[in-house]
């Protein structure tokens, strides 16, 4: 700080003659107490003290064995190199131990990257990013988002998934085609089961489905070095960018509502950014350049389905990720194909589809088509109130709960059930099991109170009374023929 000549003067009248201190004319003169000791020569006086050299005596005859395993193992923490010198006869304490440390640990040198600009149309990067636990029937499920990137333009695709399989990879990198309109000549990835199945330095082994593929679009697959997540920057920054424009502030739980919400950010949001090296143009135009130069998709998109043989058992379910599908009886104890995606099952007899299921995504579930209940049990003679049973499980919610209570109070199930059933045919399955489930609730189980809560529905949805019509076992049942009545005015 360049004060004038008189104050310079005044400091130094202070200090010689007045004998003030530095403090105090700093204060009183409102300067900086560097420019008092300038003015004063107090700088060129002042006598620094030398360090004092910390002694180490008490290492002196560790300080090879240090030296030895600091070289080998340059990052070893201070306390595990005292427990080895303690069981070696170190008296000293862990401080002084950390002092000499200090002076003797190697240095860390940076990693300096290269910089690297991508071609256009050259290379896409995908990654996943965890979301959270979802719940789902019988449990929970670890909620992913999968994230592809065009390494050039930047522009994403997204998509929630349930797992991180080889089938969900298929599903998602094909899907992430068809968004983009064509592909890019090579694909970039960390290291997952799902992509590599082994790898040992530059020998790789990939899982068939990334060849496969690899061979359907004519991309070349490549891997990160491990621990190197800065070669596919470009992916982790996208993986941010999600994290902060897309999750933040949301509550998903859910793929299709995880999905939805994606669709919008995919279309508006996300294209509509800037593009970090080319600030003056959007993602969007950026990618409109690229996608010109991207491979041509194949006429035919791979299937996204996984097909596997699957043993259908006696009781004509077929076991797939810990639930169970049915399958008409006559599919029973045989070996069919399972055709699944993230949306449908399907099961196969040949080319022949013999039951198809929504997807359920729950844990130890049973995904049940009352028909083929229905079938199996038309064999089955003496079954009358186990059928009965089946059919309220199937159409009913909370039959369970309800049966538990029958046999509890020592009820007549069979009866009971056959008055449920009779509620069925009369009000419907949706009437009937908002019923149970008021039931349930207020912890009554009588049918007669069934029947009171089936009719408050009906009175509330204004539909017309029930009537049972039963019909003698030598009427047939036939079709009848409307004709014109009005022939009956004209006496016809």
């Amino acid at each position: 700080m360049t004060v004038s000549a008189e104050l310079e003067a005044e400091i130094r009248r202070l200090f010689f003659a007045e004998h003030w201190t530095v403090g105090t004319i700093r204060a009183q003169l409102g300067v900086h107490h560097e420019v008092v000791t300038r003015v004063t020569g107090l700088q060129s006086t002042q006598r620094v003290a030398p360090p004092r050299r910390p002694r180490y005596s008490l290492l002196a005859a560790f300080q090879t064995f240090l030296g030895e395993t600091l070289a080998q193992y340059p990052a070893l923490c201070a306390t595990r190199l005292y427990d080895m010198v303690r069981d070696r006869g170190y008296v000293g304490s862990v401080r002084t131990l950390r002092r000499y440390l200090r002076t003797v640990r190697p240095v860390r040198r940076r990693t300096v990257f290269l910089r690297t600009e991508p071609l256009i149309a050259e290379q896409a990067q995908v990654d996943w990013a965890y979301v959270g636990k979802g719940t789902v029937a019988g449990g929970e499920r670890d909620l992913w988002v999968f994230v592809m990137v065009l390494a050039f333009s930047r522009m994403l695709y997204v998509e929630f998934v349930w797992d991180l399989g080889a089938a969900s990879l298929r599903r998602s990198l094909v899907r992430a085609h068809a968004w983009f309109g064509g592909s890019p000549r090579q694909w970039l990835f960390d290291n997952p089961k799902s992509v590599v199945l082994a790898r040992h330095g530059d020998a790789v082994r990939f899982h068939p489905t990334v060849l496969e593929l690899a061979g359907i679009f004519h991309t070349q697959p490549r891997l990160c070095r491990p621990r190197a997540p800065q070669e596919k920057g470009r992916v982790e920054r996208a993986v941010r960018y999600v994290r902060d424009r897309l999750l933040a502030g949301r509550s998903l739980r859910d793929v299709a509502q995880g999905n939805a919400a994606a669709e919008g950010f995919l279309r508006e949001i996300a294209p509509a950014r800037r593009h970090p090296r080319l600030p003056d143009r959007t993602v969007a135009e950026v990618y409109a350049e690229e996608r010109t130069r991207l491979l041509p998709l194949p006429a035919v998109l791979p299937c996204v389905e996984v097909l596997e043989p699957a043993v259908a058992d006696t009781t004509a379910f077929v076991k797939f990720d810990t639930n169970l599908y049915s399958v008409p009886p006559m599919a029973a104890d045989r070996t069919l194909t399972l055709a699944a995606d993230d949306v449908t099952v399907r099961l196969l007899d040949g080319a022949t589809e013999v039951a198809r299921h929504a997807r359920c995504w729950g844990r130890h579930q049973t995904v049940e088509d009352f028909t083929h209940r229905a079938a199996l049990l038309a064999h089955k003679r003496g079954a009358r109130d186990l059928k009965g049973r089946d059919r309220l499980r199937a159409q009913v919610p909370g039959t369970d709960v309800l049966l538990a209570r029958w046999v509890e109070a020592g009820r007549n199930v069979g009866s009971l059930v056959g008055r449920t059933i009779k509620l069925l045919d009369l009000y419907g399955p949706e009437a009937l099991s908002a019923a149970v489930a008021e039931a349930i609730a207020r912890g009554t189980q009588d049918p007669g109170a069934l029947a009171v809560l089936c009719e408050q529905q009906r009175n509330a949805q204004g539909r017309p009374v029930p009537v049972a019509v039963t019909l003698g076992a030598h009427i047939q049942d036939r079709d009848v023929l409307h004709h014109d009545l009005g022939g009956y005015d004209e006496g016809k």
